[in-house]
C-alpha cells in the first residue's frame, strides 16, 4: 500500500499568532530577531522565514463522548504550594469547544492522536462498535492518528471498516437511509504489516501541508499489541519494532523533502506525578518520567522532532534527550478526553525543518465550565435515542442488590469471577480451573430497584455494560503455582502495597490475607487452596482473566509470563451469558456468598 500526501482539510479559523510572546515560547534563535525587523514583521503575519505551527493532541479517548464519570472523570492540579486539587474533566462536547477556542487565531493549525480512540468504550458507543465515536471524532476536526491496541480489538476487518465505512458486516446500518461514512482522518500503522508482503496494513505516515508547510507524522502502535487482543482478529500480521519503524520512514520522509517529522506512538511512560501539570523536566530533562517511552525516545533518530503518546493513560510534557543528546518533546494527554496537548512547532521554511530549541507543550484540562458544543450534543442525543431499545433490553435478574463496596472481597467480584470459570471451563473453551478479575475493572453496582421501574431484579443490557464497559477479551493461560503464590503477593506488594489492587476470585479459590502484616507477608501462604488442595508451587494450573491482566496490567507483572495462552470471549458477552444462563423472573439470581477471601486485621 502506498503512502498518501495530504493537503490539510480544514482551513478555517486557523491562522498565525499575530505576535510573539517572548523566550519561553519561541526560544532563543526568534527572540535574537530585532523586533522591528522586517524578519520579525513577516513572521508575525506568518509568510517570513518563520512561521508558528499549533499541534493539538490528545490519546487514549475510548469513546468517552459522554463526560467520563467518577474519578475517571477528574484530573489532579498540583498548586504553587504543592496542595493538590481536583478538577471534573472530559466530554466530548466539552473537548469540541476547547479544541475550537484554541485554533482562533491560529493561522496553521494541525491536530493528531495516539491511538486507543476507540474499544474498551462506554455503552453508548460501544453498542454501535463505536461508530458514534468516530462520528465525534470527526466533528473535533481530527487530522490524523496512529493506531493503538484496542483499534484492533475486533481486528484488522473492523479497523478497516472504521477507516473506510460501510454497515457493520452482522449487525447492519443501524439508521434507515444512513450509512457508516468511516473516519476522516487516516489512521496509520507504519509497524504493522502483512506478513506474506511486508507492506504495512495502513499508511505508515501522513503529510499534513499547508502554504508551504509541511510537517510529516509517522503513526506507531504498540508492539505487544498481539499478546492482548485476539489473534484471529489479527492473523496474517506482523508487529514491528516501535523504534525501527519510525526511524525507516522517518528516513523516507526526508528523502521525500519532509524533513519537519511527528511520531504518533501508542506506547507511554509514567511520570514521578499524577497530577497534570507535573514538571517531568525537573531537575534535568526527562527525569521525572520513567517506562517504555523513555528507552524508544532516546533511539528514535533526531529526525524526528516531537513524539506524542499514549497507551499508559497518563499526562506528561517531557524533554526527553534524542540520540545525539538533544532535547525533545515528548507528551501525553491522559485519557478518555480529558486533557489536550497545545505544542508549538516553530517551522523554518528555509530549512523546512523545526526548530527544536523552539518547541514548546503544555497540557490543557477540557473543563466542563465552557459552553456545549451544540453538534456534539445533537450528535449525542441521536445516539441515545438509538440506544435506548438496546440498552434497556433484559439479560437476566437478580434477587438483590450485588453490590461493589471497597472491601477486599466483594460480592460483584465474585459473580463477574464466577462467570469467568463457567464460560471458560469447558475443555474446548480453554478447560479453566480458576478466574481471575481485577477489582478496577467492575466500574458500578447491580442494584434491584434501579434495574426496573418497579425494582423487580431486571438487569438490562445498558445495566451489564455499565458494570463491564471494557470490553476485555478473555484469555486462559498457563500460570504455576508459584506463579499464582507470586500474583497474590503483587496484590499487597511493589507498586500496590500503598493501595492494595485484591483480585476477585471464583469459587473454589480460597486464601487468607492477614493485614496485620506488611508487603507480600500478608499473603498466608499456607493457606492458598484450589478447591480444599493447597496450591502446589511446581503444578501448572489454567487460569482465566481478561487481557488487561493476561498483560500484566495493575501491577501484577507476574502475570506477563503466562504461557499456552487462548483467547475467549469478551468479559461483557461472559457476564450477559452467565446472567442469562443462572436467572430466570421466578428464579432471580441471589449475591454470591462471601468467604474466598479470609481477612485478618
Amino acid at each position: 500500500m502506498s503512502a498518501r500526501s495530504h493537503s490539510t482539510r480544514r482551513t478555517g479559523g486557523r491562522r498565525i499568532l499575530a505576535a510573539v510572546a517572548g523566550l519561553t515560547t519561541i526560544g532563543a534563535l526568534v527572540a535574537a530577531m530585532p523586533a522591528g525587523s522586517p524578519a520579525a514583521q513577516e513572521r508575525s503575519h506568518g509568510h517570513g522565514r518563520l512561521v508558528d505551527v499549533q499541534l493539538l493532541s490528545f490519546n487514549d479517548f475510548h469513546g468517552h463522548i459522554q463526560p467520563p464519570s467518577g474519578s475517571g472523570g477528574r484530573v489532579t492540579h498540583t498548586n504553587p504550594d504543592g496542595t493538590t486539587r481536583t478538577i471534573d474533566a472530559g466530554g466530548a462536547e466539552y473537548l469540541a469547544t476547547h479544541l475550537r477556542e484554541a485554533r482562533k487565531g491560529e493561522r496553521y493549525s494541525v491536530t493528531a492522536a495516539a491511538g486507543d480512540l476507540i474499544g474498551a468504550t462506554p455503552m453508548l458507543s460501544g453498542l454501535f462498535h463505536d461508530e458514534p465515536s468516530i462520528e465525534a471524532l470527526n466533528k473535533l476536526d481530527l487530522d490524523v492518528s496512529s493506531v493503538g491496541n484496542h483499534e484492533f480489538d475486533e481486528g484488522a476487518k473492523e479497523l478497516a471498516r472504521i477507516q473506510n465505512g460501510g454497515c457493520h458486516p452482522t449487525e447492519g446500518c443501524y439508521e434507515q437511509g444512513r450509512k457508516f461514512k468511516g473516519a476522516d482522518f487516516p489512521y496509520l500503522t507504519a509497524n504493522v504489516t502483512h506478513e506474506k508482503n511486508g507492506r504495512p496494513l495502513l499508511d505508515p505516515y501522513f503529510v499534513w501541508q499547508k502554504n508551504g508547510v509541511r510537517i510529516g507524522f509517522i503513526g506507531v502502535t504498540l508492539e505487544g499489541t498481539p499478546d492482548i487482543v485476539n489473534s484471529e482478529g489479527i492473523k496474517g500480521l506482523k508487529f514491528r519494532d516501535e523504534v525501527e519503524s519510525i526511524n525507516k520512514y522517518a528516513k523516507i520522509l526526508e528523502r521525500k523533502g519532509v524533513k519537519a517529522i511527528v511520531a504518533l506512538l501508542h506506547e507511554g511512560g509514567s511520570p514521578a506525578s499524577t497530577s497534570y501539570n507535573y514538571d517531568c523536566d525537573s531537575p534535568g530533562p526527562g527525569d521525572g518520567i520513567s517506562g517504555p517511552i523513555v528507552e524508544i525516545a532516546k533511539n528514535v533518530s533526531p529526525q524526528v522532532d516531537a513524539m506524542v503518546t499514549g497507551h499508559t493513560h497518563q499526562a506528561y510534557a517531557c524533554s526527553i534527550p534524542d540520540p545525539s543528546g538533544k532535547p525533545r518533546m515528548v507528551t501525553s494527554a491522559a485519557s478518555a478526553g480529558r486533557l489536550y496537548t497545545d505544542t508549538t512547532l516553530t517551522y523554518d521554511r528555509r530549512t523546512r525543518d523545526v526548530v527544536r530549541t523552539s518547541v514548546d507543550s503544555v497540557n490543557r484540562v477540557v473543563t466542563r465550565d465552557v459552553p456545549k458544543a451544540p453538534d456534539l450534543t445533537q450528535l449525542i442525543d441521536r445516539w441515545n435515542t438509538l440506544a435506548g431499545p438496546i440498552a434497556g433490553r433484559p439479560v437476566g435478574h437478580i434477587s438483590a442488590d450485588i453490590d461493589n463496596p471497597f472491601t477486599e472481597e466483594r460480592p460483584l467480584g465474585n459473580l463477574i469471577a464466577d462467570a469467568q470459570l463457567d464460560a471458560l471451563s469447558p475443555a474446548d473453551k480453554g478447560g479453566a480451573q480458576l478466574a481471575l478479575m481485577n477489582p478496577g475493572g467492575i466500574r458500578a453496582p447491580l442494584v434491584r430497584a434501579a434495574s426496573g421501574a418497579e425494582g423487580d431484579g431486571v438487569v438490562t443490557y445498558g445495566e451489564a455494560f455499565t458494570v463491564q464497559p471494557f470490553t476485555n477479551m478473555m484469555n486462559v493461560v498457563d500460570l504455576t503455582g508459584a506463579q499464582l503464590l507470586t500474583a497474590l503477593r503483587q496484590q499487597v506488594s511493589g507498586s500496590n502495597q500503598a493501595s492494595p489492587k485484591i483480585l476477585q476470585v471464583s469459587k473454589g479459590f480460597t486464601y487468607t490475607l492477614d493485614l496485620t502484616k506488611a508487603g507480600a507477608d500478608r499473603i498466608v501462604t499456607d493457606s492458598v487452596k484450589l478447591n480444599g488442595e493447597p496450591i502446589d508451587p511446581a503444578k501448572t494450573y489454567r487460569v482465566a482473566m481478561n487481557e488487561f491482566l493476561t498483560g500484566g496490567g495493575d501491577g501484577f507483572s507476574v502475570l506477563r509470563e503466562h504461557t499456552n495462552k487462548l483467547v475467549g470471549a469478551s468479559d461483557l458477552d461472559v457476564f450477559i451469558g452467565y446472567l442469562g444462563k443462572y436467572s430466570t423472573p421466578a428464579a432471580p439470581l441471589a449475591p454470591p456468598a462471601l468467604g474466598r477471601i479470609t481477612v485478618v486485621k
